[in-house]
């Protein structure tokens, strides 16, 4: 699979070019076209996120994700050696040489043995991942420390130590969807960020009177 970006960082759009009979996971919500002769299959299987099947013709072809919210994309190009943690509304689709385990040990340690924010993926290919706002990545030596608040997070890689822990006692927490919930890096590795966080537009939109659910 080969990923081609537009209308990027504002409102990204990446087009998936696949060879004949290949296939790719996308987020169901984020297909908006595919060229004449790619199947579509909504029974398909991702775990953690909701997933549908496209598989190219005999010809090859291609198919088209935007997220929901405006901003940046990110293509991830795993190497077969390093996994990824990765926030599950942060995900748009992956090559079929990649899988995902929400509940290998990385996220076991964080999640412990319930549904969480992110998904883990592994293998060799590419993965698109979609960034509300702007991207930025913090590149950490060994040793070298942040926090960061886990609407913010997009991803990060599986050699960096990772502690999730509540910004206040007071305050709600969630791990299903990451609120009231700050995660601790120590490097070496990179961790991809956002500008803006999805579960910070609920709770404006909340406290501005707008009905939302979550």
């Amino acid at each position: 699979m080969q990923v081609r970006t537009r209308h990027t960082p504002t409102f990204g759009v990446a087009r998936l070019v696949l060879a004949p009979a290949e296939p790719v996971l996308v987020e169901r919500s984020s297909l908006f076209a595919t060229s004449y002769g790619v199947s579509h299959d909504t029974r398909g299987k991702a775990p953690g996120v909701k997933a549908a099947l496209c598989t190219a013709g005999p010809e090859g072809g291609w198919v088209d994700v935007a997220p929901p919210l405006p901003g940046d994309l990110h293509v991830l190009e795993l190497d077969g050696k390093t996994g990824w943690c990765v926030a599950r509304n942060s995900w748009l689709a992956a090559s079929g040489s990649v899988a995902m385990d929400p509940s290998a040990p990385p996220l076991r340690a964080l999640h412990g043995g319930d549904s969480g924010f992110l998904t883990y993926v592994y293998g060799a290919g590419s993965v698109v991942l979609a960034c509300y706002g702007t991207l930025d990545v913090v590149t950490l030596d060994a040793g070298e420390l942040v926090t960061l608040h886990s609407g913010h997070v997009v991803g990060f890689a599986d050699t960096l130590q990772c502690r999730l822990r509540a910004v206040s006692p007071d305050t709600p927490q969630s791990v299903r969807n990451g609120d009231g919930l700050v995660l601790d890096f120590a490097g070496p590795g990179l961790v991809l960020t956002r500008t803006r966080s999805p579960r910070g537009l609920v709770s404006w939109l909340r406290d501005n009177g707008f009905s939302v659910r979550a």
